[in-house]
């Protein structure tokens, strides 16, 4: 018997609470595909660059965990099905797209709750955690 990645699912009760206590413990909470480390789209990896300029304590979930069952506990929170979604304060914000906009109107900041004296340079740091990595 061949192992299935795409067999991974989770029951739709788990996947509600791992929501509803990420969003209820958290700031600032992204869902995505992949982690903050190694996003596995395009649009999770814009969306955890954006926040991570301001927000380096982000927290984030990885919907590929149970993808299916994920979409549809952020719609049921959200009205959006699409990966990934920012929370914040308990708040839906938006997806990669909505961030982007907020940052070219200058506004992300201010979305994010972030303070006033987060430095750019401190957020790069914070975000990889000083890992090196080997490549």
């Amino acid at each position: 018997m061949a192992f299935d990645p795409m067999d991974s699912a989770m029951e739709q009760e788990a996947v509600d609470e791992i929501v509803a206590e990420a969003i209820e413990n958290n700031d600032v909470v992204l869902f995505m595909k992949g982690d903050a480390r190694m996003p596995q789209c395009g649009f999770s990896k814009r969306a955890v660059n954006l926040i991570s300029q301001y927000r380096p304590d982000v927290h984030t979930v990885d919907a590929l965990q149970s993808l299916d069952e994920f979409r549809v506990a952020l719609e049921e929170r959200s009205g959006w099905e699409t990966i990934p979604q920012t929370f914040v304060d308990g708040e839906f914000v938006g997806g990669s797209d909505i961030l982007g906009e907020l940052e070219e109107r200058g506004e992300l900041a201010d979305e994010l709750n972030a303070d006033d004296d987060v430095d750019e340079d401190a957020a790069a740091t914070s975000a990889d955690d000083g890992v090196e990595s080997p490549f």
